[in-house]
């Protein structure tokens, strides 16, 4: 992935990184802060796991009005009740309502918070609940995308709550915002989030073509598919391998449907 790096931050952006590094955590989760010039109260995305030394770092940096949550995966929502309850009831907000504390879910559209304007965009595809945030404090804007585009490497699509169909249709989405830096969920921030995004559009159609040449091939199953396409993959993180695949089947076997001709009897698991 070649896009640029960003060299800095905007003045009213402050990363504090989880202590929970991993193959599918790379350096740990981002936890952002946001606070426009002058005001008094911020917003928390992604308070990363429960761990309550990285919690009272984030509370240190207070006071909020509200916690934002890209996606439910643990390793972004798991500490969010907990800091809720440390900061004396800040609500939290998901587009899941099972991730939300003394608020409503968020929808697609925009939330005030203090002299920025946050759009919340629908994102599907990581996960059925993923959106993103594009945040305009009138002068400069960013892109907070979770785990939708990460800034290295490239993100799992987990078959059944992703959904690839969706992913490919958002990361379309995320390519129309030019110049637009991004901050991930994890890993480097980026310097154009469209750019980041069409790179990912071309990588994930590259690796259908590997993986339809792997169904000629003779796989049929998702670990099958692994076999053929990823071959030389680290047994850590094959089960994550494993997941694609079954999501890109269940992508091609839905394609095949659509088209028309007879549904392939490929088995994503």
């Amino acid at each position: 992935m070649g896009a640029a790096a960003l060299d800095g931050l905007p003045g009213w952006v402050a990363l504090l990184r989880a202590p929970n590094p991993g193959p599918m955590t790379l350096d740990g989760t981002n936890t952002w802060v946001l606070r426009a010039p002058g005001e008094a109260l911020g917003v928390v995305v992604d308070p990363g796991p429960l761990d309550e030394n990285h919690l009272a770092r984030i509370a240190d940096n207070g006071p909020y009005r509200f916690i934002l949550i890209t996606h439910g995966h643990h390793d972004h929502v798991e500490g969010a009740a907990r800091l809720s309850e440390i900061l004396g009831g800040v609500p939290v907000l998901a587009a899941d309502p099972a991730h939300c504390v003394a608020g409503e879910p968020l929808v697609p559209g925009h939330l005030l918070a203090a002299g920025l304007d946050i759009e919340v965009l629908a994102t599907p595809g990581h996960t059925s609940d993923s959106v993103c945030f594009l945040v305009d404090d009138g002068d400069t804007r960013v892109m907070l995308t979770g785990d939708t585009i990460l800034g290295r490497g490239t993100t799992v699509v987990a078959h059944p709550d992703g959904d690839l169909g969706a992913y490919l249709g958002s990361l379309e989405r995320l390519s129309s915002s030019e110049e637009v830096p991004m901050l991930p969920g994890h890993g480097p921030v980026r310097a154009d989030v469209a750019a980041v995004a069409r790179e990912y559009l071309d990588h994930r159609r590259q690796r259908l073509t590997q993986v339809e040449a792997a169904i000629a091939a003779g796989a049929q199953t998702a670990e099958q598919v692994v076999d053929l396409v990823y071959p030389d993959i680290d047994p850590g993180v094959r089960f994550a391998a494993v997941w694609s695949a079954a999501a890109q089947l269940d992508y091609l076997n839905h394609k095949i449907g659509e088209s028309g001709r007879p549904a392939s009897r490929l088995d994503p698991l």
